[in-house]
């Protein structure tokens, strides 16, 4: 890549329209001090100071494409309850259209909140449900995701799962045969329910735990050759045309079946893990539908991953930052 394509490239991002099918949730964090333990059992005493809501799940995929410049269009199912209400309000400080959300008495809104003391997780507690939909909310849900991919120019889509029973076999099935028709790319960061359901896509993206367990594997993660050769088997069963594979401090693996590239991780001091996923699968995607190669992919992506797990909660990436980034490692005179 040189400067100026690059450059254009970013550029570009502006013009997309990107649709986001997946879990999506509240994020609530609570800071505060943990200084003794308490004289009722032995755990600590955590003294919060203050709380905050972010969007998060599928949200954050949003958040990450909204920074990029390009346009989110998210789509996911949330519970008629205080928790979706303020998930709504988060949407609607940020700008973000709503018309991919819908509302229902059947579920509740997912809200993960974590305690945090001397930027140290303390805890994390979990709040969901997590079986699927029921049938005449995954119809509508379907119903509702076809017509926003008809009457809008949609450049891509991607399948954000988070397992929390929002993505359903019929739902990969229909919308995925629907992108092929109308040309559209598909991305996936997938959980392991339906990993073996998403077929014919045009990039995958497990993190390396997940693509052993779901192809049930037993490979060493430096055995870069050996991840190649199972690579290769799964992209010809499934019909994936590009496989992007996570690896952790081991940077990232991406193969188009017949060539592979290992991209290793920039060192950083590394504060937070969370979130860095959706940011890898919404940077890809956008590179995706700007026209980039394989390795050009992995290369922004494992740059964009590595930037955010510098900081100690969710945030999406800060464009200006992945493109000075990127134009000082790769891009060319």
């Amino acid at each position: 890549m040189n400067k100026s394509e690059l450059n254009r490239i970013f550029e570009s991002f502006s013009d997309y329209n990107i649709l986001i099918i997946g879990d999506v949730m509240v994020d609530a964090y609570a800071w505060g001090e943990v200084d003794r333990i308490s004289p009722e059992a032995p755990v600590p005493i955590f003294s919060c100071s203050s709380r905050e809501n972010r969007l998060g799940g599928a949200a954050n995929v949003a958040l990450n494409i909204k920074s990029l410049g390009a346009n989110p269009i998210l789509c996911s199912v949330i519970g008629d309850d205080d928790r979706g209400k303020d998930f709504v309000k988060l949407l609607s400080e940020i700008q973000q259209e709503q018309s991919g959300i819908v509302v229902s008495s059947h579920r509740r809104t997912t809200v993960k909140t974590r305690f945090i003391s001397n930027n140290q997780h303390v805890i994390r507690i979990d709040e969901e449900d997590t079986h699927e939909l029921a049938d005449e909310t995954e119809k509508s849900f379907i119903e509702h995701v076809l017509d926003l991919m008809t009457n809008q120019t949609i450049h891509a889509i991607v399948f954000e799962d988070y397992d929390k029973g929002l993505i359903t076999r019929k739902l990969i099935e229909t919308v995925t045969s629907k992108a092929k028709q109308l040309g559209i790319p598909v991305s996936v960061d997938p959980k392991k329910r339906h990993y073996l359901d998403y077929k014919n896509v045009t990039l995958f993206k497990p993190n390396f735990k997940e693509f052993l367990e779901g192809s049930n594997l037993s490979l060493k993660k430096g055995d870069i050759e050996g991840l190649f050769g199972a690579a290769k088997q799964f992209q010809t069963e499934m019909g994936v045309e590009k496989l992007l594979i996570t690896l952790s401090e081991l940077g990232v693996f991406i193969s188009n079946e017949n060539t592979f590239e290992h991209i290793p991780a920039v060192v950083r001091k590394i504060a937070d893990v969370s979130g860095a996923g959706d940011t890898v699968i919404s940077v890809a995607t956008l590179c995706l539908a700007a026209g980039m190669n394989a390795a050009e992919i992995a290369a922004i992506s494992n740059l964009a991953g590595g930037i955010v797990c510098e900081i100690p909660v969710v945030i999406p990436i800060d464009k200006a930052q992945l493109l000075a980034e990127s134009l000082k490692l790769y891009a060319e005179a």
